[in-house]
């Protein structure tokens, strides 16, 4: 009989948090890592020689979260060309902003960031769950935000969609903990990154008791616990990394 070889797919992984995760669990797990993009190959093929050179193994797919065809594609094509693989963990990262005041919020605004953060994760892990039941093993882990959980001035579209996510997370749980599959969520509070990186970081530090944003490094750290068998007796959490925001 074949040895399956193991993935870890990280949706939004050619950058930012996605990145840092990515190169993560190439240093800390024996995963060959599936980094997801939607457009920025390049980004993600730069993500992909630096998993190489720190001796990891990963591999590129392209598809847009949020449109379910192209997942569904994308994944059958990837399975088809490597049978004997089984995707162990999933990391729902990829996620959008496009902020602004609810009142003058265009539908295009609040359906395209639901689009990416729910249906988004509804998609791919739709798509893989079966294999990891039948396998007895999985580990899924939903990047969401402090957005959802203590609320953002002009992110009533983001906070709604992971919060979305954070409910989801729970209750699928429930759903497969027997099977030997975890669900967490990871809850990020300002960290440093192209998505942070036309805030006000000196006034916002303020509120933050660390005093600091955090960094992409230390959520994947995180990350890379929650998919170990070290946390196989966590699951349904939400667990924040936000410097004691609140």
């Amino acid at each position: 009989m074949k040895t399956q070889k193991k993935y870890a797919l990280v949706t939004g992984g050619s950058r930012g948090i996605g990145r840092a995760i990515c190169l993560q669990l190439a240093k800390d797990t024996e995963y060959t890592i599936l980094i997801n993009y939607n457009n920025n190959k390049n980004a993600a093929l730069e993500t992909l020689k630096v998993i190489e050179e720190i001796g990891g193994f990963g591999e590129i797919i392209q598809f847009n979260v949020a449109n379910k065809q192209e997942v569904t594609e994308q994944i059958n094509a990837w399975q088809q060309t490597n049978k004997d693989a089984i995707i162990e963990v999933l990391v729902n990262n990829a996620g959008i902003t496009k902020d602004g005041l609810f009142l003058w919020m265009k539908p295009n605004d609040w359906n395209d960031v639901l689009d990416t953060s729910i249906n988004g994760f509804y998609n791919v892990t739709n798509h893989l769950l079966k294999n990891m039941l039948l396998n007895k093993f999985g580990r899924i882990v939903n990047m969401v935000s402090v957005s959802a959980l203590k609320g953002a001035v002009g992110q009533t579209n983001y906070a709604a969609a992971k919060g979305a996510v954070i409910a989801a997370t729970k209750s699928l749980a429930l759903e497969i903990a027997k099977k030997n599959v975890t669900v967490n969520a990871v809850a990020p509070g300002f960290i440093k990154t192209d998505m942070t990186k036309d805030l006000d970081e000196k006034e916002l530090k303020k509120m933050i008791p660390t005093n600091r944003f955090g960094k992409p490094e230390e959520v994947a750290h995180l990350v890379s616990f929650l998919v170990s068998k070290k946390a196989s007796y966590i699951t349904g959490e939400v667990v924040n990394i936000n410097g004691g925001i609140y």
